[in-house]
């Protein structure tokens, strides 16, 4: 290939960067990572300014800079399709957020208690000629019953938050199939 009479001169740093339309710093960056080399001519310069922007349209230049851009398509994908599963979960009424279930869990149980706690009083009233001894046992039932409430509702939610953190964990032992394809 012949080369225009032109890019035969060596140029400065400045004068390439005129000419490809970039800052100086930006072609001082690209000498200093080896991409054009200092005594070089133009176009020796423009084609390895070329060739370094093929490369980085390309994906090519993701591990020199940190990035892998297989990687970083494959987590866009997974969290987008996590984020499909939550929208579906939402909708078919499997899940809601853990905040809202708390409130919920919160009310329900304060009106129950606040029922039980209630119960005494009424009982009084409507059974005024309920023997003591036999109130007693009515109430201690209740308080019974209120107390194992409360543990079993304790117990489930704290099951619940056990059972999601282990399938959190058990997702994170899937292999990852980028490995194993890398490892044959």
């Amino acid at each position: 290939m012949k080369v225009l009479p032109y890019l035969d001169a060596i140029v400065s740093q400045a004068e390439f960067a005129q000419m490809v339309g970039v800052s100086e710093a930006s072609i001082s960056k690209r000498v200093s990572e080896g991409v054009i080399s200092r005594g070089d001519n133009a176009h020796a310069w423009l084609v390895g300014y070329c060739e370094h922007l093929r490369d980085q349209a390309a994906g090519r230049l993701g591990e020199s800079q940190g990035l892998d851009i297989v990687q970083e398509r494959a987590g866009l994908a997974k969290a987008q399709r996590e984020a499909q599963e939550l929208k579906n979960q939402v909708a078919r009424g499997e899940y809601a957020p853990i905040g809202l279930l708390a409130d919920v869990l919160g009310l329900a149980s304060s009106s129950v208690v606040d029922r039980m706690d209630q119960f005494d009083s009424l009982l009084s009233k409507s059974c005024p000629d309920l023997p003591e001894d036999v109130r007693k046992v009515v109430m201690s039932v209740m308080a019974g019953a209120r107390n194992e409430w409360i543990k079993s509702t304790a117990r489930l939610v704290a099951d619940a938050v056990d059972a999601m953190a282990q399938d959190e964990e058990d997702e994170g032992d899937l292999p990852d199939i980028s490995d194993e394809e890398g490892q044959e």
